[in-house]
């Protein structure tokens, strides 16, 4: 061991000391290995980044006097009241405020509560009232700007918020009071399905970094066999060569910790504050696990020794020269088959219990354990493990198969093949990391558009209708008139139906075990009410009784209150309230609901402006309006949020959507875009410094060639081929295999295919990176084909 780990030092010095040339393999080698690094770092992250997240939002969460949160008993200090809004294709959050006492609780990122006709804004939201393209938004807060939340007090460095003082806030016009800020709430346990697509982005994402980092170990592999058969001349053995080779690998690897360090770094001050795909994050929250960071650290330059060792098994190394294999051999098939057909069983283990029956949930009930739980995870990440490595070692097989066929053509083709023919391993190596990403890819999309379904629900919604919906949640008589006249001369705004709802009760004694019938009454006018029931004729002063239409349970519910001729109480039973009795009129007829532009029926009892005055309404009045948009007119939206601001900022502006994403699925969907984005980016990074570096190990081939009169548009021709070729193989392995993966977690949990051609866009990525990659190295090529490159020493 002793002299092992002095021909490792050896190595590591040859690897330092190896003048321009040896600086420009380690260097290369670095620049490859610290990529990988700087991607497994970010991976490492991902877990404090989500917990940092979480705790910022929990930390301005507000909660009352008598939440669990309030161990201490402290009384509420503070009025608040939800403003958030949207501007264009940004969510913008806020909150208004008011102290309740002199020494009110302050939110995080505040020194004091803001004035009232004043606020404290994010940067990014200030930045954007400052500029031209927040003029509108300024209509709708025209609060003066007096102070800027810290960053204590925000999700991320982009995030629009704001905190606005206000003088009117009170319980009766919707406001909530708070004892103090940081409320956990309840967290809301992934759904199973979305487990598993967790774990398939990891292993994704995460392997085609691995397959490069052992790629950038053996770059200029044939340079130093070369190198370490002069030193077996001058007296090494054959095993001592090899660790030599491990400790050049070694350094390359160290200082590949160091780039890719550097480019963690570099990369979060970065991308954090800008964000991808609208996911920012704070630099100092991009931090990696300890443990996980310790890892990356051992794992890589171990990995780079095992890979060199591994390498040069294959290889002979003598004194006057070296021969690659000994004797020419077929690649073998058989381990390369074991490898995805144990993936598989490992996912067929993994099955579902409730879908199907399988090994896991017998052993499950059979020891009366939740092995399933446990096991189940475990055995997705490494069956879908085995199948991309799987597919790796089968890609080498298959190139070295299909070009051992290929005869004839053009020199540039006739090149390109005998290269090809004679060594393809660094070929299918340099395409292993894109067969990766287009085969978990391809798994990925199947799978995501499989359970697309379970996390998309149907509203019900008819946008034709109305495009936007308005809503208060607290009672004003009078809100409903100004609402609805404010929205008719807002720009873009066709139709608006308004409503005024309450709950009224039957009056008077129940008996006991009785519950006392409780039903809606329903205030707007007769184009409006027409909208929610099917009236005939309608004008000002008519009542309706209103039943659902296929619930006849809930139509005689209904009837027990909404009485015609009869008393009720619209004050519906509020303790210490006495009634207020309005008598519903004898001529009340009895219609069917129809369903609202937002998909939900409304039964009890309709009036008119006419029938009731608005003021006998309870504290339980809702006040909302539906309206229809003219989408000519421009920012027609942003003109109904300023209309609402104006009306009052406590109202809710949303739009009607026939859609609905659950809120997890569409977070993992933004996180697998954005991973999937600086994956493809490492992937074509790492593709072209391999392609660099097997330029430059041909350089002297490429000199003698030109020498002895080859055309350079032949040698940029042979070299084109000789990335098509093995990359037209990768992605043909990948789409199958892809297809074939995607398939099988798919039965995993019952579910079957929906789509068999979304690969195609999937394999045309892949071929422009491939493409890509080749023209940028063409320049680099150009540059290696002189003359000059026959000079030796």
């Amino acid at each position: 061991m002793k002299r092992r780990l002095h021909d490792l030092g050896l190595g590591i010095r040859f690897a330092l000391g190896g003048g321009r040339e040896g600086w420009a393999r380690t260097l290369l080698t670095a620049v490859g290995v610290g990529l990988g690094v700087a991607l497994l770092l970010g991976a490492a992250s991902v877990p404090h980044l989500v917990d940092r997240r979480a705790d910022r939002i929990h930390d301005r969460q507000p909660f009352s006097a008598g939440s669990e949160k309030n161990t201490g008993q402290v009384r509420a200090s503070l009025l608040y009241a939800g403003a958030d809004t949207e501007y264009r294709d940004d969510t913008i959050g806020g909150k208004l405020l008011r102290a309740a006492n002199a020494d009110p609780v302050l939110p995080p990122g505040l020194t004091s509560i803001p004035a009232p006709g004043t606020m404290a804004v994010s940067p990014a939201l200030r930045e954007l009232l400052d500029s031209p393209e927040g003029q509108l938004l300024r209509q709708r807060l025209p609060y003066e700007i007096t102070a800027t939340i810290g960053d204590a007090g925000l999700v991320e460095p982009s995030e629009l918020y704001y905190y606005a003082g206000s003088s009117s806030l009170s319980p009766g016009s919707g406001a909530s009071s708070a004892a103090g800020f940081g409320n956990i709430g309840e967290v809301q346990p992934l759904d199973p399905m979305l487990v598993v697509l967790v774990i398939l982005i990891c292993v994704v994402l995460l392997m085609p970094v691995a397959i490069f980092i052992a790629t950038a170990v053996r770059f200029g592999g044939e340079r130093r066999d070369r190198r370490l058969a002069a030193l077996r001349l001058v007296g090494a053995d054959a095993r001592g060569t090899r660790w030599m080779a491990g400790g050049e690998a070694l350094a390359g690897a160290v200082l590949g910790l160091a780039v890719g360090t550097l480019l963690f770094l570099g990369g979060a001050q970065l991308i954090g504050p800008v964000g991808l795909w609208s996911f920012g994050f704070f630099p100092g929250d991009l931090r990696p696990l300890p443990w996980l960071a310790l890892l990356v650290a051992v794992a890589v330059p171990a990995l780079a020794v095992v890979v060199t060792l591994g390498a040069l098994r294959s290889v002979v190394i003598e004194p006057l020269g070296v021969v690659r294999g000994g004797r020419a051999r077929r690649r073998r098939l058989w381990w390369r088959i074991a490898l995805p057909a144990l993936g598989v069983a490992l996912l067929l283990l993994s099955q579902n219990p409730d879908a199907t029956s399988g090994p896991l949930s017998a052993m499950s009930s059979g020891l009366g354990l939740p092995l399933y739980e446990y096991l189940s995870p475990i055995c997705i990440a490494a069956g879908a493990s085995f199948v991309l490595v799987g597919l790796i070692a089968l890609l080498p097989w298959l190139v070295e198969a299909v070009v051992g066929r290929l005869h004839g053509g053009s020199p540039a083709w006739q090149l390109a093949v005998r290269r090809l023919q004679l060594s393809s391993g660094p070929a299918a190596r340099a395409v292993g990391g894109i067969t990766v990403a287009v085969a978990g890819s391809v798994a990925l999309q199947m799978y995501s558009v499989g359970i697309h379904d379970d996390f998309t629900k149907v509203t019900g919604a008819d946008a034709s209708r109305a495009q936007y919906t308005v809503q208060a949640e607290y009672p004003d008589a009078k809100l409903a008139e100004r609402m609805i006249g404010a929205f008719r001369e807002t720009p873009g705004v066709g139709k608006v139906i308004g409503t005024v709802t309450s709950y009224v009760t039957m009056p008077g004694p129940v008996a006991s075990e009785d519950v006392r019938p409780i039903t809606e009454l329903t205030l707007g006018d007769c184009a409006t009410l027409r909208e929610l029931a099917r009236i005939d004729s309608c004008k000002d002063g008519d009542t309706f009784v209103v039943h659902p239409s296929d619930d006849r349970d809930q139509a005689a519910w209904v009837d027990r209150t909404a009485r015609p001729g009869e008393a009720i109480d619209t004050t519906a039973g509020e303790p210490g309230v006495p009634p207020t009795l309005w008598t519903l009129p004898a001529s009340a007829r009895t219609v069917t609901a129809r369903p609202d532009p937002t998909g939900a029926e409304h039964d009890g009892i309709f009036a008119t402006p006419g029938a009731i005055d608005a003021s006998l309404l309870g504290s339980t009045a809702r006040t909302s309006a539906m309206l229809t948009v003219d989408q000519r007119v421009p920012d027609a939206a942003e003109h109904i949020r300023n209309t609402a601001a104006r009306v009052s900022p406590l109202l809710g502006v949303r739009t009607v959507r026939t859609l609905e994403r659950d809120q997890q699925y569409a977070g993992i969907q933004t996180g697998l875009q954005a991973a999937g984005l600086a994956t493809l980016g490492l992937i074509a990074a790492s593709m072209l410094v391999s392609q660099l570096e097997q330029l430059r190990e041909r350089r002297r081939l490429l000199a003698a060639l030109l020498a002895f009169g080859t055309r350079r548009a032949t040698l940029a021709g042979s070299v084109l081929w000789q990335t098509a070729v093995p990359v037209v193989l990768g992605i043909g392995l990948a789409v199958a295999g892809g297809l074939a993966l995607g398939a099988l977690m798919l039965r995993i949990i019952g579910k079957t295919v929906t789509d068999w051609w979304l690969f195609l866009p999937l394999a045309g990525a892949g071929a422009a990176v491939i493409l890509a990659v080749t023209l940028l190295s063409l320049p680099a090529l150009w540059r290696l084909m002189r003359p000059d490159g026959l000079h030796t020493e």
